[in-house]
């Protein structure tokens, strides 16, 4: 299975490169010579196997990102070649419709590359602004069980706190969690990027201990897989000492407005050995609200047959960069987003975080704020 993966992985990079090499060659082709064009196509397939080759023989330090951010630019140069070649065949398309056609002349031709170049810086600026503004998602959900008030829980996914993404990312949690006074906050998985090495070096546990403090009710979180990579133990400790409630296979009884509140954490499935939902279900009472944060959604199906009332998850990022999203939604029952089957009350979160680099597209940085009350 490992070696199909990496065979995926040389065979899409070596696609991006043509496709961006092509798409170059159309957008120089207007101010320079046949040989620099090709020069310029060569020098793309050798960035890309190059990477790939430093990557491979771990000569490169975080060559994932390099790899990740080397794609993306060129993801980016083939729809910046896509769209604007849709434009022209819509001029195209205009002109037999309602007059002449009209060949291409050299101010069309430098309005579609100047277009183009516009377009990709645009993508760049609007991907950065995804990953780093987020948004908030809200919902309120009623469920079937006697319960006083309301119950404000906010929803943090894949944090992946490292270099990229830190102690700003924690105080601009901190903020909204008090603008939409939530009771709580739930964190289901990749809390941090790998390691804790930046989240030591940049001190972040003042910052997330802060964030912890000003929650009526606390901040709970299991662990996903990013957390589980050979980290585990200096990642709990540190979440721990911030002063994050740790749920990993167990369970634990909360008072909301004196009456219980159970919350159920899972161990992502990279850990074989994790504890049955079933199992960790028997050591609840079910008859009061019963909440499940759970990293990946695989389970959904099975977990909607079980009295379980809300289950918060991640680990998707809604594909992160498009068309991705459009995968990550066919393969998964509830890719992203908030939907009630079965029994309960599902919500995937796209992450507030991000993955390798700092881009979304086609998806969104968010937080979900899940106002629970009765409906009986």
């Amino acid at each position: 299975m490992r070696y199909v993966f990496f065979a995926v992985i040389i065979g899409l990079l070596q696609l991006f490169s043509l496709g961006a090499a092509l798409s170059l060659k159309w957008w120089l082709q207007h101010w320079t010579t046949s040989t620099l064009q090709t020069a310029v196509m060569i020098t793309v397939f050798i960035i890309s196997n190059g990477l790939l080759l430093l990557s491979v023989s771990k000569l490169l330090a975080n060559s994932y990102r390099w790899v990740s951010g080397w794609m993306l630019v060129m993801h980016f140069i083939i729809l910046t070649a896509g769209i604007t070649g849709a434009v022209y065949g819509s001029y195209l398309l205009s002109t037999m419709v309602f007059g002449s056609i009209i060949s291409q002349s050299e101010t069309i031709a430098f309005g579609l590359r100047t277009f183009a170049f516009v377009l990709f810086i645009g993508l760049f600026v609007y991907a950065l602004h995804s990953a780093y503004v987020p948004v908030v998602r809200k919902r309120t959900i009623h469920i079937n069980k006697s319960m006083q008030g309301q119950l404000r829980i906010a929803v943090a996914s894949d944090l992946h706190l490292g270099r990229l993404f830190g102690n700003r990312a924690i105080d601009r949690l901190g903020r909204l969690l008090v603008e939409q006074r939530a009771d709580m906050l739930l964190m289901p998985g990749d809390i941090m990027d790998d390691n804790t090495n930046a989240y030591t070096a940049y001190d972040m546990q003042t910052n997330l201990t802060k964030l912890c403090d000003q929650l009526p009710l606390g901040a709970y979180a299991t662990l996903g897989n990013h957390d589980l990579y050979g980290h585990e133990r200096p990642i709990s400790d540190s979440l721990r000492s911030a002063g994050v409630h740790l749920l990993n296979d167990d369970v634990l009884c909360i008072n909301h407005q004196d009456q219980p509140v159970w919350l159920i954490g899972r161990f992502d499935n990279h850990k074989r050995e994790r504890v049955a939902t079933t199992e960790l279900l028997s050591q609840v009472d079910t008859t009061v609200p019963v909440i499940l944060l759970d990293h990946r959604p695989s389970d959904i199906i099975e977990h909607s047959k079980l009295p379980i009332d809300l289950q918060v998850s991640g680990h998707t990022h809604d594909g992160q960069i498009f068309p991705a999203n459009f995968i990550v939604r066919a393969i998964n029952r509830l890719g992203y987003g908030y939907e009630a089957i079965g029994l309960g009350h599902f919500v995937v979160s796209s992450g507030y975080g991000f993955w390798g680099i700092p881009f979304r597209l086609g998806s969104r940085s968010e937080i979900w704020l899940i106002t629970v009350q009765s409906a009986v």
